[in-house]
């Protein structure tokens, strides 16, 4: 059973949009993302921040299930776990939905009465 499966939905989408809320993870990503896999150290030399802060980044992405690390010799190598973004997307997605049926029900209210007071 992996991270995501233990954890319910809502904490899912809660650890991954605190996870993303560092700009530094999300630079993290983008260089993963570009680079398929990347070791810290790789992965270091291409932000201003030292190997140690980003293995503390890493592990919270890792956390979050947003990428995974895997042991090749000495070296961990990680690489983007696309399916808590796309959980989180789907999500927000939800959301937008509500939010747009809320709004046009609020419209069609504001009409209605805009015409029985003209």
């Amino acid at each position: 059973m992996t991270a995501e499966e233990r954890r319910g939905p809502a904490e899912g989408v809660d650890s991954v949009l605190s996870a993303l809320a560092d700009p530094t993870r999300r630079q993290l990503l983008d260089l993963l993302a570009a680079q398929g896999e990347a070791t810290a150290t790789t992965l270091a030399e291409g932000l201003p921040v030292s190997r140690q802060a980003v293995v503390k980044h890493l592990a919270v992405l890792e956390a979050a299930g947003l990428v995974s690390g895997a042991r090749v010799g000495r070296e961990v190598r990680y690489a983007v776990r696309p399916a808590a973004l796309d959980a989180t997307a789907r999500w927000m997605s939800s959301l937008a939905v509500e939010w747009d049926r809320r709004l046009a029900m609020i419209k069609r209210l504001a009409e209605a009465a805009e015409r029985e007071e003209g």
